[in-house]
């Protein structure tokens, strides 16, 4: 057991004997750097979509902020946490997560924005009218 930790700790104490800077160490800033990006990216359009239900006028520009916090926010989130992923496993389930989330959350908020729609809810959208259900055919 000591024989593989001291076997595994060998190339590290080469590179901070030798006082350069590694490709690992560069490796792991670039994900650092890429994780930190996306996490702001995400958590930017989470915030923006939280405003955007409190803030906007009716049911449907309500459902347009949800839906960009579940699709681009919560994808971005995802796609930081796969950036920093060591285990395969990990990043295919989130993969997984990502590619149902990608393909649910327009769908339903689609199918919401319709049902809504189909039961009378008009949006307020000043001047312009948006066609009667009877004008679908």
């Amino acid at each position: 057991m000591m024989t593989v930790l001291l076997m595994a700790a060998e190339p590290v104490a080469t590179t901070a004997s030798s006082g350069g800077i590694s490709g690992a160490d560069v490796i792991g800033f670039l994900r650092d750097l890429i994780t930190v990006i996306s996490l702001a990216g995400g958590l930017f359009f989470v915030l923006a979509g939280t405003i955007g239900v409190i803030r906007l006028p009716d049911f449907y520009t309500r459902l347009h902020a949800a839906g960009m916090t579940d699709t681009l926010g919560a994808e971005l989130i995802l796609f930081a946490l796969i950036v920093q992923s060591d285990s395969w496993q990990v990043i295919a389930k989130l993969l997984l997560v990502a590619f149902f989330l990608f393909v649910t959350s327009p769908t339903a908020t689609h199918a919401v924005a319709h049902a809504a729609y189909r039961a009378g809810e008009k949006p307020k959208l000043g001047p312009w009218r948006a066609p009667s259900i009877e004008d679908e055919g």
